[in-house]
This record gives C-alpha cells, sequence and structure tokens, in this order.
C-alpha cells in the first residue's frame, strides 16, 4: 500500500531538467527550426526581456485518461488487498470493510487535478562556429527525449 501511495503520488511529479546539446546547424537556422517544432506542437512563445538569449515557450500538458483509469484500477486492487488482510483480523467488521474500495476514484481525481498544467520549454542557444551551436534546454524529461528524436542532436556532456 506504502509503494502504491508513492507510485500515485509520482504520477503528478515535475521531471523538468537542463540539457546541454550540440547541433551541427547554424545558430539562426537552428532557432527559426526549433520555434517552428515547439509551435507545432502547441506551445507559445513567451515575450522574453531585451537582450536576453533565452527563449521560453509555455504549453498545457493534458492528464492521461488512460493513467486516470489505470491509477483507479490499482488504488482499488491495493485497497482490496488491504480488505482482505483486515477481514481475516476483524471478521465481523468484513462487509463494512469493503467500503473502503469507495475511495479507489480518488487517486484518478488526484491525477488529473494535479496533472493538467502549464509546462514550460527554455532553451538558449550560442554559437560554437559558424556551423554548430550549442543548444542549453530545460523542459520537461519526456519533451527532450523527443526532441533529441526529431533534431539530429548530441549531448555536450
Amino acid at each position: 500500500m506504502v509503494g502504491l501511495f508513492f507510485f500515485i503520488r509520482a504520477s503528478v511529479k515535475d521531471r523538468t531538467e537542463q540539457v546541454k546539446l550540440i547541433s551541427e546547424v547554424p545558430k539562426t537556422t537552428l532557432l527559426e527550426e526549433l520555434k517552428t517544432y515547439f509551435t507545432q506542437r502547441a506551445y507559445q512563445i513567451i515575450p522574453s526581456q531585451p537582450g536576453q538569449d533565452t527563449l521560453t515557450f509555455e504549453g498545457l500538458v493534458r492528464p492521461s485518461w488512460f493513467l486516470a483509469i489505470f491509477l483507479t484500477i490499482l488504488a482499488a486492487l491495493g485497497l482490496l488487498c488491504v480488505v482482505l488482510v483486515l477481514s481475516f483480523v476483524y471478521p465481523p467488521l468484513t462487509p463494512l470493510f469493503f467500503a473502503l474500495e469507495l475511495l479507489s476514484p480518488i487517486a484518478g481525481i488526484f491525477y488529473w487535478k494535479k496533472a493538467c498544467r502549464v509546462e514550460t520549454v527554455s532553451l538558449s542557444l550560442e554559437s560554437l562556429t559558424q556551423q554548430s551551436s550549442l543548444l542549453t534546454l530545460t523542459a520537461h524529461r519526456d519533451e527532450v527525449i523527443q526532441l533529441k528524436q526529431t533534431f539530429p542532436l548530441k549531448s555536450a556532456n
């Protein structure tokens, strides 16, 4: 039950990370490609302060129906296990313990309310040479993975 509780709580945990990536594309070309890429992924450019080399995008992350239902089912199974153990310990209260199953939708509701949030992607570009640039990206882990699959980028580490 403890593991299930932490699993449900981790489903809405912020997984923002910062990575440095090297591209063999010039800075100006890569910047335009990244603007197009994030705009197509339903992000909007947030105006930044003049003279700042950082570009920030915001987009709404929608919760997953599948995950909400999956977490509800997991919570129901976990509570059923607790009910079975309690029914062996206190047999006369067994019907009352089965009422605990009514708490399982709380897991799905918790996920649904917490997972719907505004996600921010921040990037800055530096020219390394005429034909390569360094991209510093701060975004959700899944967004970083998707970007690496879409663009030919190498880790700077």
